[in-house]
Formats: structure tokens, sequence, C-alpha cells
């Protein structure tokens, strides 16, 4: 383990050093006006995306908590299915002391 580390360390040294170079070299024609890839930041674009994040954290909930509801009911029900299993086979030591 510590011989694969230590053959990829001088690897992935290198090419960051290599790298990073490129990575911060400035774009000869960037725009400063405040664009970014969607286009102009007006007020109207903030808000509405302050609308769309505000709308996407209760509805992840949501389906997370619905997610781990279901997911819970199927675990109860194997568990149920798999002591009726036991109970049927005449295991009489089901549980505890």
């Amino acid at each position: 383990m510590t011989f694969r580390v230590l053959a990829v360390l001088p690897a992935s040294a290198v090419s960051v050093l290599l790298l990073a170079p490129a990575a911060l070299a400035a774009t000869p024609q960037e725009p400063i006006s405040g664009e970014g890839t969607y286009g102009a930041a007006t007020d109207r674009v903030v808000t509405m995306t302050g609308f769309m994040v505000i709308a996407f954290f209760p509805l992840f909930i949501l389906c997370m908590s619905l997610l781990q509801w279901r997911l819970e009911k199927r675990k109860e029900a194997r568990k149920d299915a798999a002591k009726r299993l036991k109970a049927a086979a005449g295991d009489s030591w089901q549980a505890g002391w």
C-alpha cells in the first residue's frame, strides 16, 4: 500500500506542477461586465434563482424522507417475514434471554 502511494506521489506532483501555469493563466478576452455562463446577472435572474433554491431544499427533504420511510417499511416487512418463517420452523428461541 505505501509503495503504491510513494510511486504515485512524484508523478502526481510533476503533473500538478506542469498543469498549474495553464490553470492559472488568464483568458485574454475575459468579459469584465459580470456576465457568467448564463448571462447578465440581473435582479430578476438573481431573485428567480433564489426562489428555485428555496423550493429545492424542502422538496429534496420531502423526497428523501419518503424514500427513507419506504425503505424502513420494507425492512420491517422483511424482519416480520423472517420471524414468521422462524416461528413456523418450530424455533422456540426467538429473542433475547
